[in-house]
């Protein structure tokens, strides 16, 4: 019974610091973010549109944010334990050091089911309503655009679309279709409309590449038969960092289906997927600066030397994301490679501590 108080002591500190770091570090975030966006004031949307923008965006800053919290947060809970000398007690009392990093990684446990739960369900969403909200208020209702600019191949296509609305349609679309290396044909719409579960393309220019000449054509409405949903569309136009987990996968298969390269939706895939990893390995470098080298110093130096940890771990794995594309390794080890340095140094702590 002792056991299980001390663990619930130790994981009501660890979270209680996590929650008190993570809310100020949404709090800076906002306050930074809003002075930054007070520039894009324009038509309806003013400044209280910017904070109303900003709040709606705050799912998917709690899903960027969560490791450095979690981070700054043990080492903050157990420094503080430390300073009242309770860590020493414990272990004075017989409890090992591998049982009180046990009782640590209780709260993440909850942390990383929280932080999975918005990724996959609720930033997504939020991102885009937001996104859609805020060209609503700057560019008028009904003209919305939800993200604009994108290439799709598709079989013997390639397609250009302008923009996308939030009432599932496009706009500026263009189709080149290719006969091996040759240009067969170009299709030019204004505007592709999604109804009853097909597209119909509206005020469409066709020219066709013959081998002696060349035919222009122009309708005022044409089917597109294609694979293409509003749903896969939204994926492939709006920023792949706040898509969901299973839409990441979904979109990476529908590449590789297409003979595309699917590093980019797989690397973002494996970064939310393994964040109980890459927490855990944080954890373990918080609890290397308290029980090792750093265990003397004053808390907030330890706080310190976490911070710049942290910001190490998201450069490496920045700069190993287009690695991963140039030099044509997995995606997962792009993620994993970080992960695996940062466990290893706190290991390599802690041993020494003894």
């Amino acid at each position: 019974m002792l056991t299980d108080r001390l663990d619930r002591y130790i994981a009501r500190n660890v979270l209680g610091a996590i929650i008190v770091v993570q809310v100020v570090l949404l709090g800076l975030d906002l306050v930074i973010s809003y002075i930054n966006d007070l520039d894009d004031v324009e038509g309806n949307y003013g400044a209280f549109q910017v904070l109303l923008y900003l709040l709606m965006r705050m799912p998917w800053r709690f899903y960027q944010y969560a490791p450095v919290a979690v981070l700054i947060g043990a080492l903050i809970g157990l420094g503080s334990m430390a300073s009242s000398n309770e860590l020493t007690v414990m272990r004075a009392a017989g409890r090992s050091l591998t049982r009180i990093l046990w009782g640590v990684m209780k709260p993440i446990i909850l942390v990383v089911a929280v932080v999975l739960l918005v990724a996959e369900y609720v930033s997504p969403r939020t991102e885009q309503l937001a996104s859609a909200w805020r060209l609503e208020q700057m560019q008028g209702e009904g003209t919305v655009l939800v993200q604009s600019g994108g290439w799709q191949r598709e079989g013997d296509s390639v397609y250009r679309f302008g923009a996308i609305r939030a009432d599932d349609t496009v706009l500026d679309l263009t189709r080149y279709r290719f006969e091996g290396r040759e240009l067969r044909e170009a299709v030019v719409a204004e505007r592709a409309v999604w109804r009853d579960g097909s597209w119909m393309l509206e005020e469409v220019g066709t020219t066709r590449f013959l081998d002696d000449r060349t035919e222009a054509e122009h309708l005022d409405r044409q089917p597109w038969e294609t694979s293409l949903t509003p749903a896969q569309l939204n994926r492939l136009l709006l920023p792949i960092n706040s898509q969901a987990p299973s839409e990441l996968w979904a979109y990476a298969r529908f590449l590789q289906n297409q003979g595309l390269q699917a590093t980019h939706p797989l690397l973002y895939f494996w970064q939310k997927m393994l964040i109980p990893l890459t927490m855990a390995s944080l954890v373990l470098v918080a609890a290397s600066f308290v029980f090792g080298p750093l265990r003397t110093v004053a808390a907030g130096t330890r706080v310190f030397y976490g911070v710049i940890v942290g910001l190490a771990f998201k450069y490496l794995q920045d700069l190993l994301a287009p690695a991963s594309t140039v030099f044509g390794f997995s995606p997962v080890w792009a993620v994993l490679m970080p992960t695996l340095l940062s466990a290893g140094l706190g290991l390599y702590l802690l041993r020494r501590s003894g």
